[in-house]
C-alpha cells in the first residue's frame, strides 16, 4: 500500500523490514494500536464508576449539590425550531411562533429560557468531569515523569536520536502511549455526553489531532521524543483541573493561586521547554544521523502549529493576569475559557478567577 511506503516515513536506506522484532529488540508497530479502542471503552467504563462513587460524594462533601431546573413544557412546534434553527431565536421568529403554537409572546419567551437552562450543565456534572481528568493528568504526570527520570535523554535531548530508529521500546514508553491514546480516544467517543460547550466541533478536531500525532510518532518509532511532548503537556493540565475543581467549590483563593502556578507552568514548559528544547531536538539533531525525509518534515510542521497555538494561548492568559492585577476584571462565564488547554483537553471553568477574569473568546 502506497500509504506505509518506506520513503515516505523512513530515513533513506531503511525499511520497514529493518523494524522487525529480532535479537531482543522490540519495536512499535501500527497493529499494537487496536488495542486502544477496548481500552478507551474501558476508560469510559472507569469513568463513570469513578463519577458516581467518587467524585459525586466529594462534591457533596465540598457544598455542591445537583441543580434542578425547571422543565419546559411539552411543545412539538417549539421543540423542533430549538432543535433544528436556533436555541435564542430573534423577536420576528418569537412573533410567528406564537401564532403557531397558540401561545403568548411572553410564554414563547418563557419556553425558550427554561428549555435553554434545561441544557445549561450544572455545576455538579461539570465538577465530576473535571474530577476525573485531574485524576487522570496527575496519574500520567507521575507515570511520565517515573517512566522518563531514569532515561539520558530526558536530561540531554541529543540522546532521542542515538540509534535512530533501531531503538528498542521499553514496557513503560509502551504503557504510556497506550494509556494516553486509550483515554484520548475515551474523550472523543465521550463528547455527545459530555457538557456541551461552544467549542464542540474544536473538541472533535482537537482529540482527532492528538490522537493522529501520538499514533504517527508511535508508528515511525518517534517515541523518545513523544513521551517528552505528552510529559510536558500534562504538566500545566494537572493544574488547570485543580483549579476548575476549587473554583467549582467556591474556594476562589485557592483557585487563583493555582491558576497562577498554571500560567507559570504553563509558559515555563510549553514556550520555553517546548520549542527550544523539544523542537530543537526534532529539528536541528536528526539530520546530523540522516537525510530530511517526508515524515521527519510532517512531524515537525505539527509541532510548530501546536507551538502557534501555545502562543495565541498564552497571550490570552497574560491578558487575563494582567487585567486581574490592575483590578479591572470582571466575572468570566466558565465555558468561555475552554480554550485554553485544549491540548490536551476540553476546558469548562465557571468564574474561574470568580471576580478576576474578564470574559474572552478563545481560539
Amino acid at each position: 500500500m502506497w500509504f506505509w511506503w518506506d520513503r515516505i516515513w523512513l530515513p533513506v536506506n531503511l525499511t520497514w523490514a529493518d523494524l522487525e522484532d529480532r535479537d531482543g529488540r522490540v519495536y512499535a508497530k501500527a497493529s499494537h494500536l487496536y488495542v486502544t479502542v477496548p481500552y478507551a471503552f474501558a476508560f469510559l467504563l472507569i469513568r463513570y464508576l469513578f463519577e458516581r462513587w467518587i467524585a459525586t460524594p466529594l462534591a457533596f462533601s465540598v457544598g455542591i449539590k445537583q441543580k434542578i431546573n425547571l422543565k419546559a413544557e411539552d411543545n412539538p412546534i417549539l421543540e423542533a425550531y430549538y432543535t433544528t434553527q436556533y436555541r435564542k431565536p430573534s423577536q420576528a421568529d418569537i412573533d410567528g411562533l406564537s401564532k403557531k403554537s397558540s401561545l403568548s409572546v411572553r410564554q414563547v419567551e418563557r419556553w425558550f429560557r427554561r428549555r435553554r437552562s434545561q441544557d445549561r450543565p450544572g455545576v455538579l456534572k461539570k465538577f465530576r468531569e473535571a474530577s476525573w481528568r485531574f485524576v487522570f493528568y496527575l496519574f500520567a504526570f507521575i507515570g511520565g515523569t517515573t517512566a522518563l527520570y531514569d532515561k539520558e535523554w530526558f536530561y540531554d535531548t541529543q540522546e532521542v536520536w542515538m540509534g535512530f530508529p533501531k531503538q528498542s521500546m521499553l514496557e513503560s514508553q509502551y504503557w504510556y502511549y497506550i494509556l494516553e491514546l486509550s483515554f484520548y480516544g475515551s474523550l472523543l467517543f465521550s463528547v455527545a455526553f459530555d457538557v456541551k460547550r461552544k467549542d464542540f466541533q474544536e473538541q472533535i478536531i482537537h482529540h482527532l489531532a492528538t490522537l493522529v500525532l501520538l499514533s504517527f510518532s508511535w508508528c515511525v518509532n518517534y517515541i523518545r521524543i513523544g513521551t517528552l511532548v505528552m510529559l510536558v503537556h500534562d504538566a500545566s493540565d494537572v493544574l488547570l483541573e485543580s483549579a476548575k475543581l476549587f473554583n467549582y467549590a467556591k474556594w476562589e483563593k485557592t483557585c487563583q493561586t493555582l491558576f497562577v502556578l498554571f500560567a507559570i507552568v504553563f509558559m515555563v514548559t510549553r514556550l520555553i521547554i517546548f520549542p527550544f528544547w523539544l523542537i530543537h531536538c526534532t529539528w536541528v539533531y536528526p539530520v546530523h544521523h540522516y537525510p530530511a525525509f517526508f515524515g521527519y518534515y510532517f512531524f515537525n510542521v505539527m509541532l510548530v502549529v501546536l507551538l502557534c497555538l501555545h502562543i495565541f494561548w498564552a497571550y490570552l492568559i497574560l491578558c487575563m493576569i494582567r487585567k486581574f492585577m490592575i483590578g479591572s476584571v470582571s466575572m468570566l462565564r466558565s465555558n468561555r475559557l475552554s480554550f485554553i488547554l485544549v491540548s490536551t483537553s476540553s476546558m469548562d471553568i465557571k468564574y474561574l478567577l470568580g471576580n478576576a477574569i474578564t470574559q474572552l473568546t478563545l481560539f
